[in-house]
């Protein structure tokens, strides 16, 4: 079961991400013609940072020799549909685009969008969505439905005329809203006959290399023409590097539940050579070598290996839809596309299983070729093969290096890499798991104790049972102590997350209210001017979030308006001045890198490009992130960035009615279903409710550890059952009950389970505080430790050991007594 868990992770976690990297592939090569005129910067999304080209310039690449046509497009992004139940579709993660319609062929020679119901839009106040969004919003053909946008208009009303289908496997949880050209360009070009990007199909017999050659030099300043299958690569190249962080993350995972399985198989193969100890000694005795006998049980975890990780591949088969499921509550919806499954998927479980199975079962196979041949005449056999000097070295060595390490990655190395302190927990957890048997012994005698007073001579046996094979019993609890061990970290890192966070915002938040919303979606500058007009309302300061390139590379630029900014927070900086205007900016001193007060830098968005003056540096901003680079609002628009703010700081008047001005701006903001008005406290839950749904994320990814380290916990107690099975019989004939037996072998597993969640949590809040004094620098400055979540899961603990017994306690309590005594 620990193979089939363990695999079906790597298998799932595979599939998932074979499907999610074919969807955005698909997406890539559908939304490319045959040659792309675009803005050479473009922002974070791949559009045209606000980069215009003329109608004009569209006919001249139209009228190319080697071109058939030429279509312009407008695109736009945040343009989110509101559905029946006054919520947006969308909105958490997945981009909510919106199109100009019209029939040009992709690269690939086909339509991109297939309407699939009604028609196309042919008028102002007409609009085609997607299928998904339809059915997920609650609309049908010729209902009137409200959309919100991120332009100078904030919300637009229009008549739903008919739905569209995007490729075989849709747009990975992305909204799309058609309009025609005409309200496009009426909402997001300000009703000039302009587009931000120009598909040029090729004639029959024209290659897309001389297209491109053609078009390149009627491209306008800070354009370029690309061919759409080096787009495409280029827009791949990027994708694959998001989505190798996401294979990487959920295989973390999986290698998490593995090593825990590898507890529970070296236990499993421990027993087991154990209990067949006279066995492997008369083997010996007539003759198999000690290579041979070592070869046996290797030969047997083959097997075990290579039916675990079959079984695995199917259950990994089963468990894909349920990863997809999860990641589409984050927005990456991928119900769309079909899974697919890979050559490497089962390799990649074949060799994960068997490999993982066999070097678990290797130690255990030299115990068994260890056994002497005169050991087949004793009465009691013991396959130990006691403390190699090897084992000694390393139960020493792992966790004095893990306690060093600790200290370096805290003092001595940058505190930037989290290499020592990663090092410095693996160290102290493997070190803990060699010595749980000496360490975990007070905690034993402390239940113990406890058990004797509250259970009389029963607990006193199952005190006695727990420390008979330390080594059994500590390796059961290992395997828990691993997954308690990241549960109680991550619960130390978000609590301290979440307390830096209250602290940072009780420190720094000036304002009466802020407009924001919980996933960073950017909402149009107009409900900020809105809402400075409502009465009571004294300023409304806003703060951008801008896609841009300082000097050729991507910084996080942030733009505020510098006339309202001082009552956000008073900028201190370390040189210059704060004094922001349209031709200057300030910068971070983790970026100044040789530039000084009065330098220049070249600062690209779209197609425009300024050179800005440096008038000052700074070390932080709280209120607003830090940013790497500080412009005004000014600069942005001047350089044709989109009017949408992420945060919108409102000071009200002194003495006002705070109660009647927050009415009047929950007018405006009714209406903007991605902007929530919030105080101070609310906007501090908005922020901690981000990190809770992480940290949830990451608990449900721990399950499978958790649930083959209670696998494990019910394994070594059935197989304790069964070596016991003579003893259990004596005990049942002198008197034990059957209600006694399973209250000592539940005690017993509630020790083990104890055991592992007491050193998980005490090695995971060791662990989390390392952490978290290793990122003071990025923001994590306090420290808080969840007592309460430890005491749950405390308890949680027993309540596994509990239900761990279950099984083996009926078992033990079924055994007929005469033929339990007789057992040999």
């Amino acid at each position: 079961m620990a193979i089939v868990l363990g695999t079906a992770f790597v298998a799932g976690s595979l599939i998932f991400t074979d499907t999610l990297g074919r969807t955005f592939d698909g997406i890539m090569d559908s939304t490319v013609g045959d040659v792309v005129v675009r803005a050479e910067q473009t922002d974070d999304f791949g559009g045209s940072g606000g980069a215009r080209i003329s109608a004009a310039k569209v006919d001249e690449l139209a009228a190319l020799p080697g071109a058939a046509r030429a279509d312009g497009s407008v695109d736009a992004f945040g343009v989110f549909v509101v559905g029946t139940n006054g919520k947006v579709v969308g909105g958490r993660g997945a981009p909510a685009l919106a199109f100009n319609y019209n029939d040009a062929p992709n690269q690939l020679g086909e339509p991109p969008l297939a309407i699939v119901d009604g028609r196309a839009p042919e008028r102002t106040g007409e609009v085609v969505v997607d299928t998904k969004t339809a059915e997920r919003a609650g609309y049908a053909i010729g209902d009137k439905i409200p959309l919100v946008t991120t332009g100078k208009v904030p919300r637009i009303t229009a008549t739903l005329v008919g739905t569209i289908t995007f490729g075989e496997g849709g747009m990975a949880g992305a909204s799309i809203a058609v309009f025609d050209t005409a309200t496009m360009q009426k909402y997001f070009m300000d009703g000039k006959d302009e587009y931000s990007s120009v598909w040029v199909t090729a004639k029959d017999g024209v290659s897309r290399d001389e297209l491109r050659s053609q078009a390149e030099p009627l491209c306008p300043w800070g354009f370029k023409a690309w061919t759409g299958k080096s787009l495409a690569d280029a827009n791949q190249n990027d994708v694959q590097q998001a989505l190798g962080f996401i294979t990487t993350f959920l295989l973390v995972f999986a290698g998490i539940a593995l090593f825990v399985g590898s507890f529970l198989i070296i236990n499993t193969f421990s027993i087991l050579v154990a209990q067949r100890g006279r066995e492997l000694a008369l083997l010996r005795a007539i003759g198999a070598s000690k290579r041979r006998v070592v070869r046996s049980v290797l030969v047997e975890a083959f097997v075990v290996g290579v039916v675990g990780a079959t079984l695995g591949l199917l259950l990994g088969v089963l468990l894909a839809p349920g990863i997809r499921a999860l990641f589409a509550t984050l927005g990456l919806d991928l119900s769309g596309s079909g899974l697919v499954f890979t050559p490497r998927t089962v390799i990649a479980a074949y060799a994960v299983g068997v490999v993982v199975t066999m070097v678990a079962a290797w130690v255990p196979a030299r115990r068994a070729g260890s056994v002497p041949p005169v050991a087949a005449m004793r009465d009691s056999i013991d396959t130990g093969i006691g403390h190699h000097p090897v084992r000694r070295g390393l139960e020493v060595a792992v966790p004095v290096l893990g306690v060093v390490a600790f200290p370096v990655g805290l003092f001595v190395a940058d505190s930037r890499q989290l290499w020592w302190i990663g090092a410095g927990i693996v160290g102290l957890v493997l070190g803990t798991a060699f010595l749980a048997p000496f360490v975990g012994r007070p905690l034993i005698a402390g239940l113990g104790w406890v058990y004797r007073r509250a259970f009389g001579s029963v607990g006193r046996m199952a005190e006695q049972n727990s420390v008979r094979n330390p080594g059994r019993t500590a390796a059961t609890a290992s395997a828990l102590m691993i997954g308690m061990t990241l549960v109680a970290l991550m619960g130390v890192i978000a609590s301290s997350a979440t307390a830096s966070i209250d602290k940072q915002i009780a420190d720094s938040f000036r304002a009466d209210y802020i407009l924001s919303n919980a996933v960073g979606q950017p909402f149009s500058s107009t409900v900020a001017e809105q809402v400075a007009r409502v009465d009571g309302v004294r300023e409304v300061s806003p703060v951008r979030f801008v896609s841009a390139e300082v000097d050729g590379g991507r910084l996080f630029a942030t733009a505020i308006d510098p006339s309202t900014f001082a009552d956000v927070e008073q900028i201190e900086p370390t040189s210059g001045t704060a004094d922001i205007g349209a031709d200057s900016v300030m910068l971070s001193t983790k970026h100044e890198g040789g530039r000084q007060v009065g330098s220049t830098v070249k600062v690209s968005m779209g197609a425009s490009t300024k050179q800005l003056k440096v008038v000052g540096f700074y070390d932080e901003i709280r209120a607003i992130g830090s940013p790497d680079i500080l412009l005004s609002v000014d600069t942005v628009e001047t350089m044709g960035g989109a009017a949408a703010d992420n945060w919108a700081f409102i000071f009200l008047d002194r003495g006002v009615d705070k109660a009647g001005v927050r009415a009047g701006i929950e007018k405006i903001t009714d209406q903007q279903p991605l902007v929530t008005l919030k105080d101070q406290k609310g906007y501090a839950a908005e922020q901690r409710g981000s990190i809770n749904q992480i940290l949830y994320l990451i608990y449900a990814l721990l399950g499978p550890a958790i649930v083959i380290a209670v696998l494990g916990i019910v394994n070594t107690l059935g197989l304790s059952v069964m070596e016991r099975t003579r003893e259990v019989g004596l005990l049942r004939a002198v008197g034990l009950s059957r209600a006694q037996l399973r209250r000592m072998i539940t005690l017993e597993s509630v020790t083990i389970a104890l055991l592992g969640a007491v050193l998980g949590i005490v090695l995971g809040v060791v662990a989390g505080v390392a952490i978290q004094r290793s990122l003071v620098d990025d923001g994590i400055t306090e420290l808080a430790i969840p007592w309460v979540q430890m005491l749950v899961f405390v308890g949680l603990a027993g309540i596994i050991g509990v239900l761990a017994a279950l099984l083996p306690a009926r078992r033990a309590a079924r055994m007929d007594v005469l033929r339990a005594i007789s057992t040999e």
